[in-house]
């Protein structure tokens, strides 16, 4: 099967999260998106950050009546910290019967050189890359000069899907709008919804 991968920390996942994930599991190019959980980085734990197995059992719950989307552990039983290209290498390895492609959103793009052996990611994966708004106060603080077309165009294999669906949600607006008691039923599936009042999750 040919496989986009869409990695994150998912805390918690949201409508915004499977919206994009299911665009693109409908793109004829691809026939299922994993989601890749992103662990813990044990030398940079963050209070807010609920523990590995329970973003997966939110991904889990999320995505359980869509055969397109798929939960992803596979960076659980790596080394930390986590790099894409080793994430890469090591499915390849384990699942040698499907190829892999990367879902990135056009604010990953912008840091993109600096990502570990950035090249050999470029040259031997298809990038699949959709459209982020930024305010103005988010281009200066990134201090991003560099056209994202002009890296697109340096890699054969990506392609910046510009009729993707633009979602401007935040996980950590959620998590602030559950500690201050605030309703968010529109931005989580009811089962995630269900799952994070149930386990009191975000409430400190």
């Amino acid at each position: 099967m040919r496989i986009g991968l869409f990695f994150g920390t998912f805390n918690p996942i949201h409508v915004g999260h499977l919206v994009i994930a299911d665009y693109f599991a409908n793109l004829p190019e691809l026939d299922q998106v994993w989601m890749v959980v992103t662990p813990q980085n044990p030398l940079k734990q963050k209070a807010t950050l609920l523990a590995d197995h329970h973003r997966l059992a939110l991904v889990e719950i999320a995505i359980d009546s869509n055969d397109k989307l798929k939960a992803c552990d596979i960076e659980f039983k790596m080394p930390q910290p986590n790099y894409t290209v080793d994430t890469l290498v090591y499915l390849k390895e384990k699942h040698p019967q499907h190829t892999f492609s990367l879902i990135i959103g056009e604010d990953n793009l912008r840091g993109f050189t600096k990502w570990k052996n950035y090249d050999i990611i470029g040259d031997n994966y298809p990038m699949y890359i959709y459209p982020r708004v930024f305010t103005a106060q988010e281009l200066e603080e990134s201090g991003f000069d560099y056209n994202h077309q002009i890296l697109v165009s340096e890699f054969p294999n990506a392609c910046f899907c510009k009729d993707a669906p633009i979602m401007k949600i935040s996980s950590t607006y959620i998590r602030q709008a559950i500690k201050n008691k605030q309703e968010v039923h529109y931005l989580l599936t009811e089962e995630v919804r269900k799952y994070v009042d149930e386990m009191n999750f975000y409430r400190v």
